[in-house]
């Protein structure tokens, strides 16, 4: 599975971005899916997963209420919809496929490369 993100880019606090991240590979409607970011200096932390069918999803604390997860299996694309930006929302944002473990493991088998967001004040 290769995973490809994109979307990132400089917004100011307030604004609004969505990532995407295309999948190839003939599994992607069997996997779940997952966003993780790393800020400056900051390990990475998970962000927002969604199952399968996208009838399920979780998200962090932090995202809650203002980021939303999604996909389009017949795409082969998950996305997260950024809203009502912060500066520590300021990252490199990865996209994440087929978990491994329990629904709440935060373990999953491939990576894509990231893509920067960076929000300003």
């Amino acid at each position: 599975v290769q995973l490809q993100a994109s979307g990132g880019g400089l917004v100011q606090a307030g604004g609004s971005l969505r990532l995407s991240c295309a999948a190839s590979g003939r599994t992607f409607s069997f996997s779940t899916m997952g966003w993780f970011r790393q800020g400056p200096g900051k390990e990475r932390e998970f962000v927002a997963q969604i199952a399968p069918r996208g009838d399920t999803t979780l998200y962090a604390d932090s995202v809650k209420g203002r980021f939303t997860i999604s996909r389009d299996n017949a795409k082969n694309t998950v996305y997260l919809q950024m809203n009502s930006l912060k500066p520590e929302d300021t990252a490199v944002y990865y996209c994440a496929a087929e978990l491994i473990g329990s629904w709440i493991s935060q373990n999953y088998n491939y990576w894509g490369q990231g893509t920067q967001v960076t929000v300003s004040s």
